[in-house]
């Protein structure tokens, strides 16, 4: 086994490497300095002379200290497995005390006169009555939209297939009578003040409000003709035939996981075997003072590590199936909330992220087996993949039927995944490289602005410089109008912004790590959506529940935190081995954990936050109408 180093190293040996129980510890000291990060000296051509290397020589100590026993390594994984299972047993006393509530609110029917009426309307499945002012839920000035009567309207007959309370429930109930018969009494004295039912009602929004194409059932049916729109607008295809195609989006990540994931095991595991069999230890950049192996592993305690992304992983996807199996019933029972209210809940992309996490800890796990340059972009695939999926889900919220589809999606991904290889191969000093990704960087962040501010009602074809012309000669020279979507335009020339100045960033300093650089291009537009999505919501009279606070608040903190260990920098292969290993640390939790080792405690815990918030952050609509609900 053998190393180069400069001012400190360390190597762990393995009892059963040699059966002797002893060894020799041998120094050399090389003759240049280029193995070190030197520079390498010239040395002439004299065949018949010998060459003066000067006075190279090093004063070093030599420690041999006991390695850390079985009991050490049991308690790493005991702690490592009870911090994620504490994650499940929270998660399973929330669900108990969520349905404790829900047990409470439909026992409050035993006595009506407790309970208001936006909690009677939810019990008997409908949305909610209760009367809202034109800025409750949008503080746009000039939409005069007001609750409607749609929200309560309905005839009696249908009135008695609504949900779980049908006839046969009131006959085992009688005091669900009186209650039953207010609703309706509401209903008729509505009606006869709209003198219109609710399909009237909506298709008169229809015919009024927006012009509908021949191409009205395919993704982008909707011509804007007026100013904002709402939900509804964009809500109008089948649920389940979108749910089904969301549901594309698990299922391809699921098989892009395992094809992804197979040569990458194969591969890890070809370098594990060559730093074991020639003794090489300069091939991977571990923490060589807390790397404790196991088996024909060389650190395992940075592979354990990233057991929490698979753990949270599955326990999100256990949130969702809870979620989406709730909704199909309600759907089942035709509750009125869950067809008409609230955001519409298509559980495919959560499904997907679920599965990324996942495979982002298998993935880890694999770079940090023989961690060096060319693996890293094992450890990195899942977080575009992730990155891109929340930024989807926060578009699909409020454009449900003109969000991209699986394939589409994945096949940018693959884009963006494909660069990072050619960065990884040719990215190093390669301004040729640099100039041709910055080029496309920057096209490709002016047809994604032109993709969202209209919504996708435009075409790249031969004579989009014509009318890209025209736009500008009409807003811009004969009449100057300032834009329509004043908060879209506010994002994209932030969101333009960020990205010119990281394209002109990595043409001006060309960085070695490339694939970091490509991972921080996709989190940086994920926080600027995220951050826009917060203050629209906001803005448009919106609010957000105590769970989804309670779950971005605790997410920032720990994002914090696990940045200060990201950043700790126990190794680097932007330098040679030898300067590499002046950056390792002592463990420092249980004399066999690392910084980076809580790195990605951390991080798997700030993920699983992040994902809850986008699971949670619009809970506070599901019982208002989709008409009320605006689109941004």
């Amino acid at each position: 086994m053998y190393q180069t180093m400069t001012k400190t190293a360390a190597i762990t040996v393995q009892r059963k490497d040699f059966p002797s129980n002893s060894f020799y510890v041998v120094v050399v000291v090389k003759t240049e300095d280029e193995a070190c990060g030197g520079p390498l000296r010239f040395y002439p051509l004299r065949p018949d002379e010998l060459i003066d290397a000067g006075n190279r020589s090093k004063t070093l100590d030599v420690v041999v200290s006991p390695a850390i026993n079985s009991d050490v390594y049991v308690m790493g994984m005991l702690f490592c497995l009870g911090i994620f299972l504490s994650f499940y047993l929270l998660t399973f006393l929330v669900a108990c005390v969520e349905n404790k509530r829900m047990h409470r609110r439909r026992e409050g029917l035993l006595n009506p006169a407790d309970m208001s009426p936006a909690e009677t309307a939810s019990l008997l499945g409908k949305p909610s009555v209760t009367p809202v002012s034109p800025y409750e839920y949008g503080s746009f000035a000039d939409n005069a939209s007001t609750l409607s009567s749609e929200a309560i309207t309905d005839s009696i007959a249908s009135d008695a297939n609504y949900g779980y309370m049908g006839q046969e429930t009131l006959k085992r109930r009688p005091f669900l009578t009186a209650i039953h018969h207010v609703a309706i009494c509401i209903e008729r004295s509505l009606e006869s003040v709209t003198g219109r039912s609710r399909q009237e009602s909506l298709s008169s929004i229809e015919e009024d409000d927006y012009d509908t194409l021949a191409d009205i059932d395919s993704d982008k049916n909707i011509v804007r003709t007026k100013k904002y729109l709402c939900v509804s607008d964009l809500a109008r295809k089948d649920k389940r035939v979108l749910s089904k195609k969301y549901q594309i989006y698990f299922w391809n990540i699921a098989t892009i996981g395992v094809f992804y994931a197979l040569p990458v095991i194969q591969l890890v595991i070809t370098y594990q075997t060559v730093v074991n069999v020639t003794g090489n230890q300069d091939i991977c950049y571990y923490n060589f003072l807390c790397a404790h192996p196991l088996g024909n592993l060389s650190a395992f305690n940075n592979i354990l590590s990233n057991l929490g992304y698979v753990m949270l992983g599955l326990l999100f996807l256990l949130i969702v199936l809870q979620r989406d199996i709730i909704h199909s019933r309600a759907l089942d029972r035709n509750d009125l909330n869950a067809l008409e209210c609230g955001i519409p809940k298509h559980f495919g992309l959560f499904y997907a992220m679920g599965t990324a996490l996942m495979m982002e800890g298998l993935l880890s796990a694999c770079y940090h087996v023989c961690p060096n340059y060319t693996n890293f972009q094992f450890d990195t695939s899942f977080m575009y993949m992730i990155a891109g999926l929340c930024v989807l889900k926060l578009y699909q919220k409020r454009h449900p039927d003109i969000n991209a589809s699986a394939y589409t999606a994945y096949a940018c991904l693959a884009a963006v995944i494909f660069f990072s290889v050619l960065g990884v191969v040719f990215g190093k000093g390669n301004m040729v490289f640099w100039i041709v990704f910055s080029v496309l960087h920057i096209l490709a962040t002016m047809l994604l602005s032109t993709q969202l501010y209209y919504m996708g009602r435009w075409r790249l074809d031969s004579g989009i410089l014509r009318r890209i012309v025209y736009v500008i000669y009409t807003d811009c020279i004969r009449q100057c109008s300032g834009p329509m979507y004043i908060d879209r335009m506010v994002l994209l020339v932030m969101g333009n912004i960020v990205n010119w100045s990281l394209a002109a960033y990595g043409l001006l300093k060309t960085p070695n790590d490339f694939a970091s650089y490509l991972l921080a291009i996709a989190i940086c537009n994920l926080l600027l959506y995220f951050a826009f999505y917060i203050i629209m919501k906001l803005r448009s009279g919106e609010r957000i529940q105590c769970m989804a606070m309670v779950c971005i608040l605790f997410t920032a903190v720990v994002w914090g935190f696990a940045l200060f260990f990201f950043f700790q920098g126990l190794s680097t292969w932007q330098k040679t081995p030898a300067e590499s290993r002046e950056h390792n640390r002592d463990c420092i939790v249980l004399s066999f954990f690392d910084d980076h080792d809580i790195w990605h405690f951390l991080s798997s815990i700030a993920m699983f936050g992040s994902f809850l918030v986008l699971l949670t952050m619009d809970d506070d609509l599901d019982n208002v109408q989709r008409d009320k609900i605006f689109v941004f």
